[in-house]
């Protein structure tokens, strides 16, 4: 096969989530991840925010009208082998998401809970917050909750290991699968996949580099990316989290606050 072959073949992936002005995180993040695993990448914005390394100055939510129009824009040329979902503020751009995905039927979809802060505040109203749980999270092949996102969809407070177990156990009742981030917890970065009523522990030392801004999303994007590639659920996770603590790895140091991952880590040499 010559390579303008292959080219033509390559996957596609969509991401649906906020623009990152400092490139850090959101829409930004995902095209990057996308882009290092060798994929195209297209983008459906639900909300632009002003910010940075130190903060989050300002959000401008999308009109849900014309989020609906750039996924009929993509879907109806571009079709993608995957989408993403990361930050989404208001029930009625949850709605448009729903009904479209729900009209496209992609094979794979993944969505970053992305409910609350590292801090523990909330990110979206109560009313946002219903709609995702009980409209989009269960259509979605895999959700990625971090400690604080699964205390609220499991309503028990996660402390330990133990506590993790029993919490993807009461959340996976509502979806297909659960990967918990048990990076708020102790000295790992320890995380637990729930599929079909198997657990599946992904262990890995923390690593000393507090420049973290975008994890979330890029491990979304990438788990988006390997299962797009073919990769059965437990494998993409595993190669999905081995990039993102290259990325880490990698220790870029950017910005006067948390700043952003190093994307275009060789994936060749995780």
């Amino acid at each position: 096969m010559d390579s303008r072959n292959e080219i033509s073949e390559i996957k596609k992936v969509l991401t649906i989530a906020g623009s990152d002005s400092s490139g850090g995180a959101g829409i930004q993040a995902d095209l990057k991840t996308i882009q290092a695993h060798n994929m195209y990448g297209m983008s459906v914005i639900t909300s632009v925010t002003a910010q940075n390394t130190t903060g989050v100055y300002g959000i401008y939510d999308v009109p849900p009208e014309f989020v609906e129009k750039q996924i009929d824009a993509v879907f109806r040329d571009i079709r993608p082998d995957a989408v993403k979902i990361g930050m989404v503020s208001n029930k009625d751009i949850i709605k448009v998401i729903v009904k479209k995905l729900k009209e496209y039927k992609p094979d794979i979809i993944v969505a970053d809970t992305v409910m609350v802060s590292t801090s523990g505040c909330m990110l979206i109203k109560e009313e946002a917050m219903r709609e995702l749980i009980e409209e989009l999270f269960p259509i979605a092949d895999i959700i990625t909750p971090n400690v604080p996102e699964a205390e609220v969809l499991s309503g028990i407070e996660i402390r330990t290991e133990n506590d993790m177990l029993n919490a993807v156990e009461i959340i996976s009742k509502n979806n297909k699968a659960v990967l918990l981030k048990g990076g708020h917890i102790g000295e790992q970065a320890n995380d637990l996949l729930r599929v079909h009523n198997q657990n599946y522990w992904f262990k890995a030392k923390r690593v000393d580099n507090d420049n973290t801004h975008g994890t979330g999303c890029t491990l979304s994007s990438a788990i988006a990316c390997e299962l797009a590639g073919g990769k059965e659920l437990s494998e993409a996770v595993r190669a999905a989290k081995r990039y993102v603590l290259s990325a880490i790895s990698a220790g870029l140091n950017l910005g006067n606050g948390s700043g952003p991952l190093w994307h275009n880590v060789d994936l060749d040499k995780r």
